[in-house]
């Protein structure tokens, strides 16, 4: 046992995969929250600024999430010789640095292909991040420590909701500049803790992952490898529910605060307020569903998630009274970030942890395909239509199906691996 073992062992009263899971809320946080959500905040005055139209907004979001798209494929083939600390940590480190140089951007282009190296970073850290949950914590506590990590977005929807607003009522017309700026030196600041605090496996300082063994006819057994891989069926139903929940989940966290400027009426600040809102209800959604699917099982966690989603999708789509909107700001809020977690840990469950990453990264470029669809769909829609009301509406009607498809998710021992 190295010194640094000896000394995380010793130090802390809690299991060291607990820090991990800090590393790793913190990780999400700069690389998802920050790195894509706060886009929602800083578009209404970059159109301003740079003369966007609704296309060209959605044609950003699309940038960045073709580079996310790009590094998940390649996220298996690094992790082997990087290994998970300095892939995430070297990540983060690109995605900060994108973002100072987008504060110098002046126009579209220069953004689009910025942002698309932001998209990259974010792909390249949060899909590691995720799989180490897997190898840290067994199957018994997996979907807490996932929902714990996946809650860094919140924060930063948080601080995105608050920090914009104010550094725009500082710097005027270049506070959209000064925001990304910040945001970027937050991220490097992020990079640098999580290379010191993140560690590749719980054997690596001597330590067993986070959990209870699962017992198999009286004998324990090693609830993380289940000896029989599932059909590939399995692995499209996977890949159709992630991809349907991030192609509407997306356009919603995009565009929402744009619907609430320019088509509600709301200023720039009570609509950061909004925003906010929904970063601290966030903050309850992964560990709260995470929890809930520990103990219901994941099946039933999806289909509540995806059922709560398509209320807050419907109530904003249609001009209702503003309790709606607020209820609908309230819900998508309260499961922002639960499917992740539940996701992280379903693969976990089926496929085992030597092939989470590879399978998580499968099911994550698709989860990719459907985020560069949905914003550019969405911009297109709203273009000839005049406003998002119909993008929202597509949204709605597409996660309620993936309430149906959730159904048919059949237990881990259907398919010869250890029970439940």
């Amino acid at each position: 046992m190295n010194q640094f073992s000896s000394w995380a062992t010793r130090t802390f009263p809690f299991h060291y995969g607990w820090l991990i899971v800090a590393g790793g809320t913190l990780c999400i946080l700069a690389s998802l929250g920050l790195g894509r959500f706060a886009i929602g905040m800083l578009l209404p005055a970059m159109q301003t600024s740079l003369g966007l139209t609704y296309a060209q907004m959605g044609y950003v979001g699309t940038g960045n999430f073709v580079g996310y798209l790009l590094a998940v494929l390649c996220c298996g083939y690094l992790v082997e010789p990087l290994g998970y600390r300095r892939l995430i940590a070297g990540s983060l480190v690109l995605v900060g640095v994108s973002m100072l140089l987008i504060s110098r951007s002046s126009n579209f282009l220069s953004v689009f292909f910025l942002y698309m190296a932001t998209g990259v970073g974010s792909g390249l850290s949060n899909v590691p991040m995720m799989a180490l949950v897997s190898i840290w914590f067994e199957k018994t506590v997996r979907g807490r420590a996932a929902g714990f990590v996946v809650i860094g977005s919140g924060f930063a929807i948080l601080l995105s909701g608050k920090l914009v607003p104010y550094l725009n009522s500082i710097y005027g017309e270049e506070g959209w500049q000064a925001s990304w700026a910040v945001i970027g030196c937050i991220v490097l600041a992020a990079s640098a803790i999580c290379f010191f605090v993140l560690r590749d496996s719980p054997g690596q300082i001597g330590l067993q992952p986070v959990g209870l063994a699962v017992q198999k006819d009286g004998v324990e057994v090693d609830a993380t490898d289940p000896p029989v891989s599932p059909p590939k069926s399995l692995f499209i139903r996977l890949s159709t529910l992630y991809f349907l929940f991030g192609f509407t989940y997306v356009i919603y966290a995009t565009f929402v605060v744009t619907t609430l400027v320019q088509e509600r009426g709301f200023s720039e600040v009570i609509a950061g307020n909004f925003w906010s809102i929904i970063g601290l209800c966030s903050l309850f959604s992964g560990p709260v569903f995470g929890t809930f699917s520990d103990r219901f099982g994941r099946k039933n966690g999806l289909m509540f998630v995806f059922f709560i989603q398509s209320l807050a999708y419907f109530f904003i789509a249609f001009p209702l009274p503003d309790i709606f909107l607020y209820a609908s700001i309230g819900l998508y809020g309260l499961v922002a970030w639960s499917i992740p977690s539940i996701m992280a840990a379903l693969v976990g469950d089926y496929y085992g942890t030597r092939k989470a990453t590879r399978v998580f990264g499968m099911i994550t470029f698709v989860f990719a395909v459907g985020q560069i669809c949905g914003p550019a769909i969405a911009g297109f829609i709203a273009e000839r239509g005049g406003g998002f009301s119909s993008a929202y509406m597509v949204s709605g009607i597409l996660v309620t199906g993936a309430v149906l498809l959730a159904a048919g998710l059949k237990r881990p021992e259907s398919y010869g691996h250890y029970a439940e």
